[in-house]
């Protein structure tokens, strides 16, 4: 006999949270400022990250921060409340970063525009191991600031999505929604960013590693 499935239950924390978010919404539609400050000092922090991962400057991130908060207030009637208002601000967010660069037009590496094969890719070979482990020989904040770098280099529109996915931790969902995307093509240049950083991070820690044991 069939059963009906059971229906993931927010936890009271999260239903209040976004009641709350609701409501700020509500009133900032109003033309209530000071509700929309709360909105923005709730996520400021998170959208000037992503904006720097994206641009790779400071000006520029804080430019896209108060561009993108100034869209979503004067956009606020067209938020239909059928995601997160932080998802919805992301997605602002986010084209106004590619806008910068493209302004720019400094990063020839791959087009912003390319086309991305939206089928899975598959790993087609092996990337050595990383020995000794970096762990052993560096610190955490040695470790972060490696990775940071590693990031740094990805072209946009693979930083792009492992910084929505992997760094600020939207689903797969979220992340194809903010960048317009198919699931599929977010599954794909995630894996090509997650592979691209694999590779130069092993060579980094094997460059390394061959420098400190010509020392020994």
């Amino acid at each position: 006999m069939a059963t009906d499935s059971i229906p993931v239950q927010s936890t009271p924390a999260q239903t209040a949270a976004d009641a709350e978010e609701l409501d700020l919404v509500a009133r900032s539609r109003t033309g209530d400022a000071t509700a929309f400050s709360s909105l923005m000092r709730r996520y400021d922090g998170k959208i000037f990250r992503l904006a720097m991962n994206i641009t790779q400057n400071r000006e520029d991130a804080e430019d896209v921060l108060q561009e993108a908060f100034l869209k979503a207030y004067q956009h606020l009637d067209q938020f239909q409340g059928n995601s997160k208002f932080y998802t919805w601000v992301v997605r602002i967010a986010v084209n106004q970063a590619l806008m910068k660069l493209r302004k720019r037009k400094s990063d020839r590496a791959v087009s912003l525009d390319e086309q991305i094969d939206t089928g899975e890719d598959t790993v087609v070979r092996e990337i050595a191991a990383w020995d000794p482990d970096p762990e052993e020989r560096y610190s955490r904040d040695e470790l972060r600031t490696i990775l940071n770098g590693a990031i740094d280099e990805l072209s946009p529109i693979y930083r792009t999505v492992f910084t929505l996915r992997d760094v600020d931790g939207l689903s797969t969902e979220e992340t194809a929604e903010v960048l317009d995307l198919s699931v599929p093509a977010v599954k794909s240049r995630l894996l090509r960013a997650r592979l691209q950083l694999r590779d130069r991070l092993t060579r980094f820690f094997k460059r390394k590693g061959d420098d400190a044991f010509a020392y020994m």
